[in-house]
């Protein structure tokens, strides 16, 4: 695979599903980082991510509804 990939429209679930893979990455560099030096603050990132996955739900399911309605 090149690494390259194809366009796509804004509002396809491609860019969502992308997002959720960066912080789901994120939170994997978040847990090294605090299982070698456990601290609150490490804790409060890991935190956000979970707000910032939440959020990324809602926006699939959205972008779910309208890629359904675009194709009937």
């Amino acid at each position: 695979m090149s690494g390259y990939t194809m366009p796509s429209r804004e509002d396809d679930p491609v860019h969502t599903v992308r997002t959720i893979a960066r912080i789901s990455q994120m939170l994997i560099e978040l847990r090294d980082e605090y299982v070698q030096r456990p601290r609150p603050d490490i804790l409060q990132q890991i935190e956000q991510r979970l707000d910032d996955l939440l959020a990324q739900r809602d926006e699939l399911r959205y972008r779910m509804a309208h890629a359904a309605r675009g194709e009937e």
